[in-house]
């Protein structure tokens, strides 16, 4: 009798522990704690394909996740943006995140086929990156840059405007100065005489066609993605590089702080940006990017071997802990964030949703 009272106690017990699980429930923005999909001691993969721009924050954000989540190992990727997202929507390569340089690429190729949802999550700028030991280092400020890279000597480079947001990006600014400065002749001098690089108006919009950039070598330079001509500065293989503030900051750059008007950081200017397009290359064919202020971005791809990790990652990048890193890395995060499409509920209560 004794041994049957033993077990229906313990019988009771078992199912009051599985009822009071059962009865927790999760608030909007609220740890989601993942399911076992490993065998003990085996970690969990977590790719992340992200904007080369992104690599300064997403080294300190790796560390944080890892430590919060021992049983994961994040791997980062950087490339340029439209590189990233090729990998999942051409090359079906499953990834948890995909971060962006320009959240726009994110709906134009991603939605609805390979993600349904994405988030704003940081602003930036364009400067122009050097070192004291560049030419004219002493000179150049935000009235001259433009005639500083245009004297005999001054090697500069940008990114590729096929590859990366910083690479359409550059022209874009470029293209802007000349209403600034009251100069017509500065994309010229500076891009059209360098590079098969070239532009035609019609509406008082102006296409830049880069789908064949092919530069010169000498004067200008273009690399596949805008972190990669850090350390030609640093060695002085060139001079000047076009690069996103946070980047100038992440590695102790001096840079060239551009007026708003043509920087691309200020939706006061949005409009005056949309006079400027970049034709690129797109597959077999070719797409269009207007000039809007610089916005990044961030989703978990359909093709996500762990969403919930995927999820975790961008919950971490949107909450207190990313937005402090993204702030002392001279990038402004988006407070709160903007969400769009079907967002997953562990991260709707820490965005403003966006039609």
């Amino acid at each position: 009798m004794k041994q049957i009272v033993k077990y229906l106690a313990l019988t009771i017990l078992v199912m009051g522990l599985l009822l009071s699980c059962a009865c927790v429930s999760k608030e909007p923005g609220s740890p989601v704690t993942p399911p076992v999909t490993t065998a003990p001691g085996e970690k969990i993969t977590v790719k992340v394909f992200h904007a080369g721009s992104l690599t300064g924050p997403f080294e300190k954000l790796k560390a944080k996740y890892e430590a919060k989540y021992p049983n994961t190992e994040v791997l980062l990727e950087p490339a340029g943006s439209v590189d990233c997202i090729k990998k999942v929507t051409d090359l079906d390569k499953p990834a948890e995140v995909v971060a962006s340089a320009d959240y726009l690429l994110i709906p134009q190729y991603m939605v609805p086929a390979d993600a349904d949802w994405y988030i704003t999550f940081a602003k930036n700028r364009m400067t122009i990156a050097y070192t004291n030991n560049s030419k004219f280092a002493s000179e150049i400020n935000a009235d001259n840059w433009y005639k500083i890279l245009a004297r005999d000597g001054v090697r500069w480079a940008f990114s590729d405007p096929n590859a990366d947001p910083a690479g359409y990006r550059t022209p874009m600014v470029i293209k802007l100065a000349e209403g600034y400065y009251g100069d017509s002749s500065i994309f010229k001098t500076l891009i059209g005489d360098h590079s098969g690089i070239t532009t035609s108006e019609s509406g008082g919009v102006w296409t830049i066609d880069a789908t064949d950039p092919t530069p010169d070598g000498t004067k200008l330079t273009i690399r596949p993605k805008s972190v990669e001509l850090v350390q030609m500065v640093q060695a002085g293989g060139i001079d000047y590089a076009w690069e996103y503030i946070s980047v100038s900051v992440q590695n102790d750059l001096e840079y060239v702080v551009l007026p708003e008007a043509i920087d691309l950081s200020s939706v006061d200017y949005a409009d005056d940006y949309a006079t400027v397009q970049v034709k690129a290359k797109k597959g077999d064919g070719t797409t269009m990017y207007v000039g809007t202020p610089i916005i990044f971005g961030v989703t978990v791809p359909k093709i996500a071997e762990h969403p919930e990790y995927g999820v975790l990652f961008v919950q971490m990048l949107i909450g207190p802990e990313g937005q402090a890193i993204m702030t002392a890395d001279g990038q402004p995060p988006i407070v709160p964030a903007g969400g769009f499409g079907a967002v997953p509920p562990e991260l709707a209560g820490m965005v403003e949703m966006k039609s």
